[in-house]
């Protein structure tokens, strides 16, 4: 397989992602929830009673006792409910939960928790601030790994590229789950900072592989190679590792996304966009990035 060669189909599909991911962000922005914004998160489940608590009467009670209709309701285990709500006091809580077992009979509450905006906001700006650190960090820390590594390609140079590759493994779930909270109304948490932060490692890992064969067939080839095709070689040697790594993490996601628990479905979602994502650009952004950057 002749990655070099293609490498301009690779990076301008790359390059679409992301300005369409862009594009997304400014128009329609990041959803989010509780833990950013500041909210309420209530869980109840009805053990007995004359009236059934399902998703539409449960709505409806929100509807009609609510001060704020802005809320969003997740099905739990074993017939639950997690309610996802604006911030109320201690003493609003206890009159909802009355209203509630008045409505519905017996009703278990297995947690409730409000953050107020201050707390919201402090932790949306630790967040940022944790994947800008991270994404340096990394970054940083590769050019360190590969400082030995001078020719033919600079080891600031693994560095920056590994920065453009982590960019892009962030940018684009950013940009789907704008999208999803554009027409679905899906919400990010600190989950999604979470799964972000684990997609970079894995994507890091992906991309140090091969490069760490670039830099060994680099030392091994012959005078007549060229660098790309030093590279594509390497991308070769590597792809089967790869690939497989991913497609066994992808699997065990695809089988957590569908029969996991639905407080996690939206993480796993993003792993699975971030994975897909760091996988395609370890090998077909990171690697044909060296052949540009080399000139």
């Amino acid at each position: 397989m002749n990655i070099i060669k293609n490498k301009a189909w690779f990076l301008g599909f790359s390059g679409l992602l992301i300005v369409a991911s862009i594009a997304a962000l400014a128009l329609f922005g990041l959803k989010t929830g509780i833990d950013f914004r500041g909210g309420a998160m209530w869980q109840v489940k009805q053990v007995s009673g004359e009236v059934v608590m399902d998703d539409v009467a449960l709505k409806n009670f929100l509807t009609t006792n609510l001060e704020d209709k802005n809320f969003v309701l997740f099905p739990v285990a074993e017939g639950g409910y997690l309610i996802r709500m604006a911030a109320v006091s201690e003493e609003a809580h206890q009159q909802y939960l009355k209203e509630l077992r008045t409505t519905f009979g017996t009703v278990e509450e297995g947690q409730f928790q409000s953050i107020g905006s201050t707390i919201g906001q402090e932790l949306r700006n630790k967040s940022l601030w944790a994947i800008v650190y991270v994404v340096l960090g990394i970054s940083l820390y590769v050019t360190y790994a590969f400082r030995k590594v001078s020719y033919p390609v600079k080891s600031w140079k693994y560095g920056v590229i590994t920065l453009i590759t982590l960019l892009h493994d962030v940018i684009v779930p950013a940009g789907v789950f704008a999208v999803l909270g554009w027409k679905f109304g899906i919400e990010i948490d600190t989950n999604f900072i979470v799964a972000l932060l684990v997609v970079m490692g894995f994507s890091v890992h992906d991309t140090i592989v091969v490069f760490d064969r670039v830099r060994e067939n680099v030392l091994n080839h012959s005078a007549n190679t060229s660098f790309a095709e030093v590279v594509n070689k390497s991308i070769n040697q590597t792809f089967a590792r790869s690939i497989n790594t991913s497609l066994t993490v992808l699997v065990v996601l695809v089988a957590l996304y569908f029969f996991g628990p639905a407080t996690l479905q939206y993480f796993v979602l993003t792993l699975l966009i971030g994975i897909a994502m760091g996988t395609y650009s370890s090998i077909f952004v990171a690697s044909p990035l060296l052949t540009i950057f080399r000139k």
